[in-house]
């Protein structure tokens, strides 16, 4: 029922406005589309971001079946992931108290009663990040400079009024930086806890613009691929309007062959977190390599499969293999 509530709320102007653009470009029936469309999502289950992400105007029966459909994802997450034991992953602050072993950095969270605990933290970062306690997709994460606040107690009242945490800001690995330096480049390592033993089923690397100061693929952010064995990027990085890149457009670092560093660090700590639930059995996290190594900077307990199969192309494999491993049990 979510499913077709998200369908029925979708912004149709925005959607056709696209359509049409495709169906000029491709040389295609307009109607025809619209109508493809509307079987995509009741045969298959896909979202309208589907149907454009995946480019299914070009795609038969055959090649859809192998993506993961919104309709699809949402099952697989409430066998794999159920919601009853969201909180863990989606509150923040909680989230960095209990995996504190791997995220590795100070954070405050304003309550009326540590306005104290507030200005400590202040007097310890010059530099911050702000966050809302359970945003998504890198909506509202701001940037802060201690020296800009001018009026301390009302940025602590605004803050807990709004659900808002303050989080110490991750210093970013010098080879990191060359791809690029205004954002914190994360991988997404997607890991399945199999009966007590965890394995990774993908990972890509999220790269910010150079402009932005977040690396998210919905903030203008770029992904690309990452070989699981060696770390090095394959292939050209692809950003929401599925743009390819094969280096940075500010940076001009080439995507392909690239070495993250501390990658072997990096696999072990997720595979570690990821057997701290026997409940949350798929979990999306986000790694940053910092200057003294790997560091988590949040676990996902539902990962799209938007930056996958955009750069992978379509992925039930990964929902089968899982599903199958569940059903073992």
């Amino acid at each position: 029922m979510a499913f077709y509530s998200y369908i029925f709320s979708a912004n149709y102007t925005r959607y056709f406005d696209n359509l049409k653009k495709i169906a000029k470009k491709e040389n295609k029936s307009f109607i025809k589309l619209v109508l493809d469309t509307g079987y995509c999502v009741f045969r298959y289950g896909f979202a309208l971001s589907d149907y454009l992400n995946y480019k299914l105007y070009n795609k038969k029966g055959k090649e859809r079946k192998k993506y993961v459909s919104t309709r699809t994802e949402n099952k697989f997450y409430e066998t794999v992931s159920p919601s009853a034991y969201k909180k863990r992953y989606t509150i923040k602050p909680d989230f960095l108290a209990d995996f504190k072993e791997y995220t590795k950095r100070d954070f405050c969270v304003p309550q009326e009663e540590k306005y104290q605990e507030f200005l400590d933290f202040l007097d310890k970062h010059e530099v911050f990040m702000s966050k809302p306690y359970d945003g998504l997709g890198g909506a509202d994460v701001k940037k802060e400079y201690t020296k800009d606040i001018t009026d301390k107690k009302e940025y602590f009242e605004n803050a807990i009024k709004n659900r808002i945490f303050l989080e110490e800001l991750v210093v970013q690995h010098p080879e990191m930086n060359k791809l690029c330096d205004k954002s914190v480049n994360t991988m997404r390592i997607m890991t399945f806890n199999d009966n007590g033993k965890s394995r990774i089923i993908w990972m890509g690397l999220r790269v910010g613009n150079g402009i932005n100061s977040i690396d998210n693929f919905h903030a203008q952010g770029m992904a690309v691929n990452i070989d699981i064995n060696t770390g090095k990027l394959v292939g050209n990085a692809i950003d929401k309007d599925l743009n390819e890149y094969s280096e940075h457009p500010l940076t001009h670092v080439k995507f392909d062959g690239f070495q993250i560093p501390c990658f072997e660090e990096a696999k072990k700590m997720v595979l570690e977190a990821s057997l701290r639930s026997d409940k949350i059995l798929v979990v999306g996290w986000d790694v940053a390599i910092s200057k003294d190594g790997p560091v988590i900077i949040e676990g996902n307990r539902r990962p799209g499969f938007d930056i996958v199969q955009v750069l992978s192309g379509g992925r039930m494999d990964i929902v089968n293999d899982v599903l199958s491993c569940v059903k073992k049990k």
